[in-house]
């Protein structure tokens, strides 16, 4: 399935749709460059079933953020800065993916974890917009 986002608006509008599909136990890999729009992706979803003034701070640095909605609990992750695959069983990777609604920006290391029905969605700009990839 693909998508084109004209602007910021229309990649939320896309990943408001896209949250109200995701029932735990479920895996997103958001995949793109730098800058391309993963977190406002992963922002939208996370405010889409948690509320909109739920306060998602970027996991880049935490490398995990959790939220809960109802009985769901959501996972985000940043593994950006994660160089050897053996951490993210010791950041709660494993558990998450059997558990949660887990979204993942940077999800390659993490590559021989993730599960067969794993979400990929791929992010690219595409002239002023981007464009959007579900596989």
């Amino acid at each position: 399935m693909e998508y084109i986002a004209k602007n910021i608006k229309e990649t939320r509008m896309f990943a408001t749709d896209f949250a109200k599909t995701l029932h735990a136990p479920v895996t997103v890999a958001l995949h793109g460059d730098l800058g391309v729009g993963k977190s406002e992706i992963a922002r939208t979803i996370i405010q889409t079933l948690c509320g909109a003034d739920t306060v998602v701070p970027s996991p880049t640095f935490t490398l995990v953020q959790t939220y809960t909605s109802g009985n769901t609990r959501i996972s985000h992750f940043d593994l950006y800065r994660i160089v050897d695959a053996a951490e993210l069983v010791e950041i709660g990777l494993d558990y998450a993916i059997a558990n949660d609604i887990t979204i993942i920006e940077w999800p390659d290391i993490a590559a021989n974890m993730l599960p067969k029905n794993t979400i990929h969605v791929y992010i690219e700009e595409y002239g002023s917009g981007r464009r959007i990839t579900i596989k």
